[in-house]
């Protein structure tokens, strides 16, 4: 049955013919999962989220549809809180996106949370982990101008400097 049968409302067959208004599923599951707790820092809603799942280090592990794990929205976002407990449960800190190759440290670097590069390095995040253009952490925070965390990274990891993406460009 199409919805102009039931309600003939000019404002009604307008809203319901507007796809921005539409939400896909694999939205709404994005939503309902650990990975916009992860984003938004939701601790509350992780720990739900895990300690109701049936396998815990799965469930932090799960990428979503674009391929990224609840530790990328996480260190993106710079809650090391929910970083914290993401590792706590078997978050696999190197985890690489699907398609870029990004691990959760790149996007700690691209968005310059300094603080949230800083744990995930203490943790054990390698380094010197290329995406799939060849770029470190250092070319994406040259890149994105995070100047604080460049210096950061070129006092303690002065290797970095030495690394050459796809292009053959080094980041300084």
């Amino acid at each position: 049955m199409d919805h102009k049968t039931v309600c003939d409302h000019a404002n009604c067959t307008t809203a319901m013919s507007n796809q921005s208004l539409s939400q896909t599923l694999s939205e709404m599951d994005w939503e309902r999962g650990i990975w916009y707790a992860a984003f938004n820092g939701d601790k509350g809603r992780v720990e739900h989220l895990i300690e109701k799942s049936n396998n815990a280090t799965r469930t932090v592990n799960a990428p979503d549809n674009s391929g990224y794990t609840a530790l990328h929205y996480a260190a993106k976002s710079g809650h090391i809180d929910i970083c914290g407990i993401l590792l706590k449960y078997g978050a696999c800190i190197n985890a690489q996106t699907r398609s870029g190759k990004a691990t959760p440290l790149h996007k700690a670097a691209t968005a310059g949370k300094i603080t949230t590069v800083k744990f995930l390095i203490e943790s054990g995040a390698t380094v010197d982990t290329q995406d799939v253009d060849g770029q470190t952490i250092l070319h994406k925070a040259v890149e994105n101008k995070r100047n604080e965390l460049v210096s950061f990274l070129l006092n303690v990891y002065p290797q970095l400097s030495n690394i050459k993406d796809k292009k053959g460009n080094c980041a300084v």
